[in-house]
C-alpha cells in the first residue's frame, strides 16, 4: 500500500472521518472512567482470581499487580493518543487499519468483538447465582438461572437503547455500592490480620517480594492472573462520540481505569487474601469473597458481600452490551459488517439495532450454555483463552500508536520514551505473557483460540467481497513531526 503523511489531524480526503451520530457531549470524563471500571467488574474479577492468585505467587499479588499495571497505562496513553487523532467507537478496528492494514484492522475487530462477547457471556451465566446468594438461595435447577439471566439481559439492552445518559447514571449508581463494600471489606480485613485475629494469616516480607513466601511463588502464573484482572478498561473509548471533549477525555478516562482498578486490587488483594488459613482460601474458591465475608462477620455480612458481586456482574453485563453494540455500530459504518448495524434510533440517538442484535446473541448463547452441556464445555474452553484475545488486540493497538507516530519517535527524548520504547516494552511484555499463557495452555483451549482466528478469517473473506467495502482500500496514514 502507499503511504501518505499527514498534518490534519482527521486524515486524508481518501478516508473522511466519520460523523459522529450519536448523542454528543452526553455524559463527562467522570462516567466514562466509571464505564471503564465497571466493563471490568472488579469485584467479580477479585472474586475470580483472589485465591488462586495468593497460591500462584505464594501470597505475593501485590508485586504482580503493581507489574502489570505499568504495561495497562502504557497501553491505555497508546489509546489516549490515538483517540486524539480519530475517536471513533469503532476505536482499535478504526487505527489498526488505517494506520497498518486494513485487513489486519478488520481482525483487530473481529478480537475485540470475540473477546467482548466471552468476556460478557462469562458474567452473564453467572448472574443468578450471584443474585440469589444475595437472598441466602441456591438453585441447582437451570430455569431459575435462564430467568434471570434472560431478564437483565433484556433490561439492559432496554437501557442501553434508551440512551448512555441513564445507562452512565445507573453505572455510577451501582458502582457507588459496589466499591464501597469492596473496599470496605479489604480495610475490615487488613485490620483483622495485622491484629492477628483468630484464623488469620500473617503478613510477612513475602507477601512484598516477587517471589513470595519463602520463594515459593510462580511470578509468571501470577502475571498471567493479574493481566485478567484489567481486561476491559478499554470501554471507555468506545462511547466516545458521547462524551464531552470526545477526542481528550476518553483517553484520559482509560489511564484513570486502570490506576484506580489497580488500587482496588491491590486493597483487595493484601486486605483479604489472609481472613482466612490458605487450606480454607483455596477450599473454598469457587465463592472466596462470599465465604471470607462469612468468616469475617457472619451469613449477614457474606448477603452484603454478595450484593457487591451481584451489582459487579449487572455492571459488567450492562457494559458488554453497550460495548458491543458501539464497537459492531463502528465496523459497520465502515460497511465492513452488515450496514444494519450501523442504524441510529432518532429519538434517543444509539445504535440501537446494533444494542438489540447483540443482545440477542448474548441471550442465546446464554440458554444454550445453561441448557446444553456440551455446549457448555465449548463454551467454557473459549471462555478460558478471553484473556488472551483482550492481550492481542491490546498489543495491536499499541502497534498502530507507533506506527502513526513513527515520524515522531526521534522528534525528541520524550517522544521516543512514549511513543518508542516504552510501548514496544509493553508489547514484549503481554506477547511474553500470551506466549505463556499458550504453552500452559490445554489442547483445548489452543484449539479455540485458532477456531476464533480461522473464524475471524472466514468473516474477513466474506465481508471483502459481498459487502464492497472501500475501507480495505484506504492508504496508510501517520502523523506529522508535530506534537499531540
Amino acid at each position: 500500500m502507499t503511504e501518505r503523511r499527514l498534518t490534519a489531524p482527521e486524515g486524508p480526503a481518501e478516508v473522511p472521518a466519520l460523523p459522529a451520530r450519536l448523542e454528543p457531549d452526553a455524559i463527562g470524563a467522570a462516567q466514562d472512567t466509571v464505564i471503564g471500571l465497571a466493563n471490568v467488574g472488579p469485584t467479580l474479577s477479585v472474586g475470580l482470581v483472589i485465591a488462586a492468585l495468593a497460591a500462584a505467587a505464594a501470597y505475593a499479588g501485590l508485586p504482580a499487580i503493581l507489574i502489570c499495571m505499568a504495561p495497562m497505562l502504557i497501553i491505555a496513553n497508546a489509546y489516549r493518543r490515538l483517540n486524539l487523532w480519530a475517536a471513533n467507537c469503532g476505536a482499535s478496528f478504526e487505527w489498526v487499519g488505517r494506520a497498518i492494514d486494513p485487513y489486519l484492522g478488520f481482525f483487530t475487530g473481529w478480537l475485540m468483538l470475540a473477546a467482548n462477547i466471552l468476556g460478557t457471556v462469562a458474567a452473564t451465566v453467572v448472574l443468578a447465582p450471584s443474585v440469589l446468594a444475595v437472598f441466602g438461595v441456591i438453585s441447582s435447577s437451570t430455569w431459575p438461572n435462564i430467568f434471570i439471566a434472560s431478564a437483565v439481559l433484556v433490561a439492559v439492552v432496554a437501557l442501553a437503547v434508551v440512551g448512555i445518559r441513564p445507562t452512565a447514571r445507573t453505572q455510577v449508581g451501582m458502582a457507588a455500592i459496589e466499591y464501597s463494600i469492596l473496599i470496605g471489606f479489604s480495610i475490615w480485613g487488613l485490620v483483622l490480620v495485622l491484629g492477628h485475629h483468630h484464623g488469620t494469616f500473617p503478613i510477612t516480607a513475602g507477601w512484598f517480594s516477587p517471589s513470595g513466601i519463602d520463594g515459593k511463588g510462580d511470578l509468571a502464573a501470577g502475571l498471567l492472573l493479574a493481566v485478567f484482572l484489567f481486561a476491559g478498561w478499554d470501554a471507555t473509548v468506545y462511547v466516545n462520540e458521547e462524551v464531552k471533549h470526545r477526542r481528550v477525555n476518553p483517553g484520559r478516562a482509560a489511564i484513570y481505569a486502570v490506576v484506580i482498578l489497580a488500587v482496588i486490587y491491590l486493597i483487595a488483594q493484601v486486605g483479604l487474601q489472609g481472613v482466612v488459613s490458605p487450606a480454607k482460601l483455596q477450599a473454598n474458591s469457587s465463592s472466596a469473597l462470599v465465604y471470607i465475608a462469612n468468616a469475617m462477620g457472619g451469613s449477614g455480612w457474606a448477603k452484603v458481600m454478595a450484593l457487591s458481586l451481584a451489582l459487579s456482574v449487572i455492571a459488567s453485563v450492562g457494559m458488554g452490551v453497550v460495548s458491543l453494540a458501539r464497537i459492531s455500530y463502528g465496523m459497520a459504518c465502515r460497511r465492513v459488517l452488515p450496514p444494519v448495524l450501523s442504524q441510529v434510533n432518532r429519538r434517543f440517538r444509539t445504535p440501537a439495532t446494533a444494542s438489540v442484535v447483540m443482545g440477542l446473541i448474548l441471550v442465546t448463547i446464554t440458554w444454550v450454555y445453561l441448557l446444553f452441556t456440551s455446549f457448555a464445555n465449548l463454551f467454557g474452553t473459549l471462555i478460558d483463552v478471553d484473556g488472551l484475545l483482550y492481550a492481542a488486540f491490546y498489543v495491536l493497538t499499541a502497534a498502530a500508536m507507533i506506527a502513526y507516530y513513527r515520524h515522531r519517535i526521534v522528534h525528541n527524548a520524550w517522544d521516543t520514551l512514549l511513543v518508542g520504547i516504552l510501548p514496544v516494552a509493553a508489547c514484549g511484555f503481554l506477547i511474553w505473557i500470551m506466549v505463556k499463557t499458550v504453552q500452559a495452555a490445554t489442547a483445548a483451549e489452543n484449539w479455540s483460540l485458532i477456531g476464533i482466528s480461522a473464524a475471524g478469517i472466514f468473516v474477513l473473506l466474506a465481508v471483502r467481497f459481498f459487502l464492497n467495502s472501500q475501507f480495505f482500500s484506504i492508504q496508510r496514514e501517520s502523523a506529522s513531526s508535530g506534537k499531540t
